[in-house]
């Protein structure tokens, strides 16, 4: 059973919408890799000759926070395990695609089951955070939305 913001919880949800929802959520997972994940060189400082990435720190925290958007925005949307796992799942698959290609050593696998795992684990903490704040917000009881009086 779904949640409707507004209304409190709702007896049906529509199978169309729930799937055009997730669909939309995986696109823009993987969307967010190919955006965000392109640059892959390794970057060597010219005085220590210490090499760096492939990814930056702000290429890093672009796509983590483009995630967390999208588990808060799925979580309102869909129930909290369709959220996490829409955008987990096409995350990890668009960067094992590319990992894979790119990788003649076999370790593209274990860098799949880190992302897989981050992606999974961070996500269900962000939805249940946004799951408890929608929840708790003022203007609840007991579960159920206040109706608000018409005026006279």
């Amino acid at each position: 059973m779904g949640r409707d913001l507004l209304n409190g919880p709702m007896t049906t949800r529509n199978p169309y919408l729930t799937a055009l929802a997730t669909f939309t959520l995986a696109a823009l997972s993987v969307a967010t890799w190919w955006a965000l994940g392109q640059d892959t060189t390794q970057h060597v400082d010219p005085s220590t000759g210490d090499a760096s990435g492939p990814y930056g720190p702000v290429q890093v925290i672009a796509c983590v926070v483009a995630l967390v958007a999208l588990v808060v925005i799925g979580t309102v949307l869909l129930p909290a395990w369709l959220a996490v796992l829409g955008v987990a799942l096409p995350f990890t698959a668009a960067w094992s695609y590319q990992a894979a290609a790119t990788d003649d050593s076999g370790l593209w696998a274990v860098g799949a089951v880190l992302v897989l795992l981050g992606t999974l684990v961070g996500g269900t903490i962000v939805a249940a955070v946004t799951r408890h704040l929608v929840r708790s917000r003022p203007g609840r009881r007991s579960g159920r939305t206040r109706h608000f009086r018409r005026f006279r």
